[in-house]
């Protein structure tokens, strides 16, 4: 049997296995079954953590929910980081991802993530054509999306009313269009006040989820270039509120946010 624990960020939840000291067995098919609600654990991402060999202190390996295995996320480098520091007794983690290595700093009860800068170039996001990432037309779904790559591809759509988006019908259809060729996350914002942004997620092999903190550092990555934001946003998604400081163009994004430990058990892979 191999133990694990379940965890989630402001309810983007995942099933944590720790596979530094033995291999874990596992594939796209398996942690698809483990993701499903009905018949596995459920969750909305598998998270390894494995030996890093870039010197880091743990490779974060991730995988959603559909079995395909992606680049980055945030609300699980938080969850890990936290594991991380407990068995350590430290205050500091780095983590080595498939999109980038994450700095990760205690704040008490919060985590704050060092997600890096983002990047606008089309052939980063990346787009199958040329276009202004910072605002563009997909025909016939959406007009004036932003594109920003945060370890992993992001659409954000700016609108009136987050709370009226129809998240599942256009968030699945941009998705898989033809000009993300990687797929991509969908982000539907819309501003509250100012300093505070309102944002509903489309995930990438997930679906609708309670949180995204890479969607979050795209949501201000892309506000700050549209001036629908300043350096400092709290961003409210449907499992709570994440903190995100960004400088700007050259500058990491730091994401500041809560984990919860929901329980632990065993699996037989």
């Amino acid at each position: 049997m191999t133990q694990f624990l379940k965890m989630h960020g402001l309810g983007n939840d995942f099933v944590v296995f720790d596979a530094r000291n033995q291999p874990l067995a596992l594939n796209a098919a398996s942690a698809k079954a483990i993701a499903d609600r009905r018949l596995g654990v459920g969750c909305d991402q598998v998270i390894v953590i494995e030996p890093s060999k870039n010197g880091a202190d743990a490779f974060m390996r991730i995988y959603n929910a559909d079995g395909g295995e992606v680049e980055s996320c945030g609300n699980a480098a938080r969850c890990v980081a936290q594991l991380l520091m407990w068995e350590t007794g430290r205050n500091t983690i780095r983590l080595d991802t498939e999109g980038a290595p994450l700095s990760c700093v205690s704040r008490g009860d919060l985590v704050t993530v060092d997600m890096g800068a983002p990047k606008f170039g089309w052939r980063d996001i990346p787009l199958a054509q040329e276009l202004d990432t910072k605002s563009f037309d997909i025909p016939g779904l959406a007009t004036g999306a932003s594109a920003v790559n945060v370890g992993n591809p992001h659409c954000v759509l700016f609108i009136d009313d987050a709370e009226k988006a129809d998240v599942k019908t256009l968030g699945s259809a941009i998705e898989i269009h033809p000009l993300f060729p990687k797929r991509t996350n969908v982000e539907f914002v819309s501003a509250l006040a100012p300093g505070r942004l309102r944002m509903r997620v489309w995930e990438r092999g997930v679906g609708i989820t309670l949180a995204c903190g890479t969607g979050a550092c795209a949501a201000i990555a892309a506000g700050q270039r549209r001036g629908f934001c300043g350096q400092k946003t709290d961003i409210v998604l449907d499992g709570g509120t994440l903190t995100l400081e960004w400088a700007g163009e050259g500058s990491s994004i730091f994401m500041t946010g809560p984990i919860s430990v929901s329980f632990q058990g065993e699996l037989s892979l």
